[in-house]
This record gives C-alpha cells, structure tokens and sequence, in this order.
C-alpha cells in the first residue's frame, strides 16, 4: 500500500462519532420475551455482536433461518452445541488440561530449580564470573544476584542475554508456553468457538473476578483458575463459583488470603515452635541463633490480611455503596483465616489450615457467625450471594455488558429480582436480559465501543481470516494496551466507550487493520482479492454491506473513496467508526 499511514491520520475520525446513545427506561413486563419473531439483517447482526464476537460470514442467513429465539435458546445451552473444530486446534495445546500439581512439575518447577541453584552458588561466592565477563553477565558484587526471581528470567539477566545458559533458555521458554497457550486458546476460542456466548461470559466473568498473571505464583494458577473456577459456572449458579473463586490459589494468592492468619494463632504457633526449639537445643540437637529467632519474630508478626475481605465485597458480591463498614470488612477477613494454599510452588491446592483461623465469633452486617472453622467463609459466601445488593450489583455489571454503558433502571431492577427469585441462576439472568426490549430497543444497536479484545476478533470474523496462528493477535492485544490476563488491578479491564476511545488507541487500532489487510500477520491471511477485488464504487460497497452490515456515514464513505489499494480500503473499513462500536 502506498502512503497509508497518510490516508489514515486523515481518517482518524472525530470523536463525537463514536458518542453511544443511551437507552431510555422502558415499561416491558418481567417475563415476557421480546425477542422478534422474524429479524431483519440490523437484528440479527445485533444479537451476533452482543452475545458473540460478531458475525462470520454466513452467520447473518443462518441465524435468520433458524431464527433469533432460537439462536438464543441454543447459546443458552452451550453444552449442546457441537464445537469439535475447535476441540481439536485446542490439542494443540498440552497445557490447558492439566493440573497446577502437573504444571508446576513439568513446565515452572525446571526453571525455578535452576533460579534456586544460580542463588545458592552465588550465596556461597561460588560460579561467579570473571572481571572480563561479557555485557550482560553478572559481575563480582553485583547488587541484582540478591534480587528475588523475577517472571522475566534468573536474577540479573535478561532473556537472550549473553550469560543466560541453554538450560535456563530452554527451562524459562518451557515455563512461558503455560501462559503463551492460555493466551493464544482465548483467542482461538472467541474467533472460531460455535459457543460464542459461553465465550463473551467467559471474558466478562473472569473480568469480574479479575487476577493478574504477572503476581508471583498466580501464573502457575491460572489455567486451571479459568477451567475450573470460571468456565464451568457462567451459566451456572452465582454461589458455586463464588465459592469455586474463593478456594481458587489463583485468587488466594492474588489477594494474599493465602498468608492470612489469626494474629493470635500466629502467636501460638510460634510459642509452639520456640519450645519445640528449646527442647531440641537441650538435647543437643537445637540449631538456635539470630537466624531461628528472626524466623520466629516474623512468625508473630503474621497477622489478618483484609484483601480479600474488601475485594469480597465491593467487587465480587455486595458493590460498594451497600452500606457495609470498615468492622464487616474485618470480620469477613477473620471468617477467611486459614482459607490457604498446600504447597504454593508445588500442588498449588486449596487447604483449610484450622490452626491459622480466628475461632471467635464474628458480626457481618448484623448477622452473628458463630466460630465454626471453614464454616465461616461458608456462612459469608452464602450471606453475600444471597444479598439484594449483590442482585443489583451483577445485574448492572451484566446490562452494562450486554446491553448499554448506562444500564436502564427497568431492566436492572428486573434483572436483579430473576437472580433473587432463582437464586443466583446465571442462566436465567443472561436470559432476562437478552430477551429484553430494553437489548432489542433501536438505541441499544451501536451502543456499546468494542474493547480491543472484540475488536480484533470481531475483525478476524468478519473479514473470514484463516487464522493458523493466534499469536500474532495475542501480541497485537498488549499493543491495543489489553494484554490477555495482563490487568493489574482486581477491578479489571473497563467495560465502557471511555476506556478505550481516545485519538491514539483509534490510530493504533487503524494500524493492526493494516497489518491484517496487507498481510504483515504470519499465519492470519485475509482474502482480499474476494473482500474487494479493487477499489471501485462496487467493492466499496460491498464491503459496507459485508463488514458494517450496510451502515456507514457519509464521512466513512468519503474516506473509502480516497482508498488507493484494496487493502487499504479493507483497512480503512475496520478502522471506520461503525466498526468499532458493537
């Protein structure tokens, strides 16, 4: 393509383009569906968008065929919907079905052996370099061989750099392929799964009950976090993955649950270790010293870590304006002592450790827990699932996600009321709200911006891409800055048009549609010829009609017109306005 990058700073469109209508509250009835018995191509491309990533080609005539009601039912029930091309691209994959004990074992434990190994020798002053050690290799009295591990290499090196043996290049790229796979099967997932509800459920939920992969050990956790915790209960009941999250290592050590103790168990039990100690040293056998009396001053310095507990409830269950205090923060805290992790480098499993748990009654939000070890975080689990601040909490978030970034009132307070009456059915939640008028409304259409994510599948879907390689898509997110499992926070990734609608997030997203137009993707390859043979009035519009389902401003218009490739008329068109909104 000739002098893109010029014709496409003039088509970064003004931002006003992208403003959302708002739905208005409307009267629809609880119960009653509204979802059209037959839908014209504007309907059906709606309901691809929301409950998926967009439609393929061919999607629109299918789903017209079998109807929307129908199509609805069936994503509702994804355990009945055939996805075996996908299954079997996923074999691929050897990571994703096994377990963290197999994981931590076979992919992370060969790199952190040789990382231990590297710190010991250079704790005895042993395997150090000499003075003319090449760049990059670690010199006598470097400060860096005291730092802890890092996920980017041993202490001191960087990845490729000279001094980095081929054992620990070939340990830390077999430890990088758990995450790579988990990575590249979300995308594969969501631009070729038959499941395309499950999928965007997948997505919000995880966002929901956000963990970050670059925290310590969390990286070991997740893939059975996302398999275990999540997948299975996105259509299922609220209180079982609640529950599935709270006993996840993933979430533990993301929130440092895992570390929390009763300060008067931790006490105990470093009493019980110091006289255990005198005993063995008046044997003769006790190693003593500043080194066993430091160990036993941290061990009573342990205490309540309230992550959790705040997480708990102002993202997870309750909101934050649910009325709650700082005491209930702290007595859910207290009711989680012991809710730890056996072996956080090795099996990575959930254990309740009762020596490590308050044993006193607690008091959250006026009711009294009595002391009944694992029983407590149970109790709370239970109080806060059940809670009419929780209905509304999740029923916002869900009509947040699937209907508009200001939900309508009616149809939250509907929502909620399904989730309290069905106790937590997620299936009937999801229901409520796809069969609204409220989602069928004319201003819900273009409501929401597409996050990154749905950007770039939505793309690949739309365009019919081979796509034979899902990594370069995995790179592009953390350049669109949404890098898969990458959000720091526990509020995760925003849901919302102001998020991620700004000049240079437009630019680069014109940019990815270029690599993926001209071919600069390895293994994605669109089809250009058949998308727009040239750049004529005719392919013009039929990638309107393809791509923007026939919708497309004047200003979109006369900004194809200027296209001088067919490639760049492919790109211009993901880069217009219209596609970026869902």
């Amino acid at each position: 393509m000739t002098n893109h990058h010029g014709v496409l700073s003039r088509s970064v469109f003004a931002l006003a383009a992208l403003g959302l209508v708002l739905i208005a509250p409307t009267a629809a009835q609880m119960g009653v569906s509204s979802v059209p018995q037959s839908a014209d191509t504007a309907t059906v491309a709606h309901v691809l968008n929301r409950l998926g990533y967009g439609a393929r080609p061919g999607d629109i005539a299918r789903v017209k065929q079998m109807t929307v009601a129908a199509y609805i039912e069936q994503q509702l029930h994804p355990e009945h919907i055939s996805d075996a091309t996908l299954e079997s691209r996923l074999a691929a994959f050897p990571t994703l079905n096994l377990s963290t004990t197999e994981l931590a074992r076979d992919y992370f434990g060969p790199a952190d052996a040789l990382r231990r190994q590297q710190q010991q020798a250079a704790g005895r002053g042993q395997a150090t370099p000499p003075p003319t050690a090449s760049a990059g290799q670690t010199m006598v009295g470097d400060p860096t061989m005291a730092a802890p591990p890092t996920m980017a290499g041993a202490p001191g090196q960087r990845p490729g750099q000279p001094g980095q043996s081929p054992e620990m290049r070939a340990a830390r790229q077999k430890e990088q392929q758990v995450l790579q796979e988990l990575m590249q099967a979300r995308v594969l997932r969501a631009a070729t799964s038959e499941r395309q509800l499950e999928e965007v459920l997948v997505d919000f939920w995880f966002n929901h009950f956000n963990v970050f992969s670059g925290k310590g050990q969390v990286r070991s956790y997740l893939t059975e976090y996302e398999r275990e915790a999540i997948r299975p209960h996105v259509l299922g009941n609220f209180r079982d993955m609640l529950g599935a999250v709270a006993e996840s290592p993933a979430m533990l050590f993301y929130l440092d649950n895992f570390q929390s103790v009763d300060p008067k168990a931790a006490q105990r039990q470093a009493d019980a270790q110091e006289a255990r100690q005198q005993q063995q040293a008046a044997r003769g056998r006790g190693r003593g010293g500043l080194v066993q009396a430091d160990r036993l001053q941290q061990q009573r310095n342990r205490g309540l870590n309230e992550n959790y507990g705040r997480e708990l409830m102002e993202l997870h269950t309750l909101g934050v304006d649910a009325g709650y205090t700082q005491d209930d923060v702290i007595a859910v805290a207290r009711a989680f002592t012991g809710w730890t992790i056996d072996r956080a480098r090795g099996a990575g499993k959930f254990k309740f450790d009762a020596a490590m748990h308050d044993r006193d009654p607690k008091v959250v939000m006026g009711q009294t827990i009595k002391a009944g070890g694992k029983g407590d975080g149970e109790a709370v689990l239970d109080l806060l699932a059940s809670h009419p601040s929780t209905a509304r909490f999740i029923a916002t978030k869900l009509v947040r996600r699937l209907v508009a970034d200001e939900p309508p009132t009616s149809l939250v307070d509907r929502v909620a009321k399904v989730f309290l009456e069905t106790k937590g059915d997620l299936r009937e939640v999801t229901r409520a709200i796809i069969t609204s008028q409220e989602f069928f409304s004319t201003e819900a259409r273009h409501a929401k911006v597409k996050t990154p994510l749905e950007f770039v599948v939505s793309a690949i879907r739309a365009t019919g891409a081979d796509l034979n390689n899902p990594q370069p898509l995995v790179a592009a997110l953390r350049t669109l800055g949404m890098p898969l499992y990458g959000a720091q926070p526990p509020t995760g990734w925003g849901d919302t048009a102001v998020e991620w609608v700004n000049t240079g997030a437009l630019l680069n997203r014109l940019n990815f549609a270029v690599q993926l137009s001209s071919g600069q993707m390895r293994g994605v390859r669109v089809d250009v010829r058949r998308l727009a043979p040239n750049t004529s009035e005719s392919s013009r519009e039929g990638l309107i009609n393809t791509l923007l389902m026939g919708d497309a401003s004047s200003a979109t218009r006369d900004t194809l017109a200027v296209a001088d490739s067919p490639q760049q008329l492919i790109a211009l068109t993901l880069g217009s306005p219209e596609f970026q909104k869902k």
